[in-house]
């Protein structure tokens, strides 16, 4: 049986230990691929060396630049792996050598190729289930803001427009800004060749950010009240009031954000929600303990005082909330989706990529989208 085996530090120092406690099963197998300048059998059989392989994937597609081993090992640990630089270095030789990275220089780092792209969309299943809930769970944990210095970073979503029609969208998204359909009216613009989060935003595009309901989240999360995500929806809304969920998709069974999924499939009607008061927006369901409410409601106000205003409505103990049932003890929340004001400008013809919760931003960094 294999045991892992420890690097002695100085006291204190938990994080570098964390990064330093290794499997030596991992390191066998892939020091063998090093030394040998092969691919050996018994590492496509590893089904932990693989989902690691995956997980460094995802990092670097997430990227869209190169990265260096120290960089990714801190990524990883966001998810939970806690791998020394060495190790990551070990494992980027073998998908070096698979064809699923490449060296850029010996200093720039590596790049995702093709075939690493591949590999993502053709990952097993069981990897990929529950991807976007331990995303939730990372960003909420990464929130800093306080509410009573407005400062700190919160979780945020990035869409990229083309250069020319970033005009056009910015008046297709005004009316759902002005309405209220959203998360918080803070926003920012970033330019080619500008860096947000883990990316650089490409030429010929505009990064557009908004802010992402898990931000709510985190300020419960740092006040101690824990909320549970349950899935991303179409919320119906008549005569400007929320009615039902129409459609749904539980994040412990998805790999991505339902909300990419609900816009990309023209799912949405914001515009008519906006303009008419009947339409279907983007909102997702989260719960949290009876016993919180009151705290929670306190929070909420300060929140709004801040300018996040992503809670809709919350609902009784027990109760059902838009027609979705609740356990006993347990109060459901409504969330607006940060990506409303979006949807209204994929609606009206105008191309977006959207990479939903996707990083965190410091607050200070947003202003008000009437400002733009």
């Amino acid at each position: 049986m294999c045991k892992p085996f420890h690097v002695i530090l100085p006291e204190g120092n938990a994080a570098a230990a964390n990064r330093f406690l290794v499997d030596s099963h991992d390191l066998a197998v892939i020091g063998a691929s090093a030394s040998n300048n092969r691919m050996p059998k018994d590492t496509m059989k590893n089904e932990e060396v693989e989902r690691k392989i995956l997980l460094i994937l995802r990092i670097l597609h997430s990227s869209g630049d190169a990265m260096g081993a120290r960089l990714i090992a801190r990524q990883m640990e966001e998810y939970g792996a806690f791998l020394s630089e060495r190790t990551v270095r070990y494992y980027l030789k073998i998908m070096d050598e698979r064809g699923l990275t490449r060296l850029l220089g010996h200093h720039d780092g590596r790049v995702i190729t093709e075939l690493g792209i591949d590999e993502i969309a053709q990952a097993r299943v069981q990897d990929k289930v529950g991807f976007a809930i331990s995303r939730i769970e990372s960003l909420a944990f990464r929130t800093t803001f306080d509410l009573d210095s407005r400062e700190g970073m919160v979780p945020v979503n990035v869409s990229l427009f083309d250069e020319k029609t970033f005009d056009n969208a910015l008046s297709a998204m005004k009316p759902a800004f002005e309405a209220g359909f959203f998360v918080s009216d803070r926003v920012a613009v970033a330019k080619p060749g500008e860096r947000v989060g883990e990316i650089f935003i490409p030429a010929g595009k505009v990064g557009f950010v908004t802010v992402c309901s898990i931000a709510v989240n985190g300020v419960l999360l740092k006040n101690g009240i824990p909320m549970d995500s349950k899935f991303g929806g179409i919320l119906q809304i008549v005569n400007g009031k929320p009615v039902r969920f129409t459609e749904l998709i539980y994040y412990s069974g998805t790999s991505i954000d339902p909300t990419e999924i609900f816009i990309l499939g023209k799912m949405t009607s914001v515009g008519d929600a906006v303009r008419q008061g009947n339409g279907r927006i983007l909102a997702n369901f989260r719960d949290i303990p009876a016993v919180t409410v009151s705290l929670v409601e306190k929070i909420r106000l300060r929140l709004q005082e801040t300018g996040i205003t992503g809670i809709f409505l919350i609902g009784g103990v027990s109760e059902p909330v838009s027609q979705v049932p609740v356990d006993p003890n347990r109060v459901g929340i409504v969330m607006l989706g940060g990506l409303n004001p979006v949807a209204c400008a994929h609606e009206a013809g105008i191309d977006v990529d959207n990479r939903a919760m996707f990083t965190v931003m410091d607050f200070g960094r947003l202003r008000p989208f009437k400002e733009l």
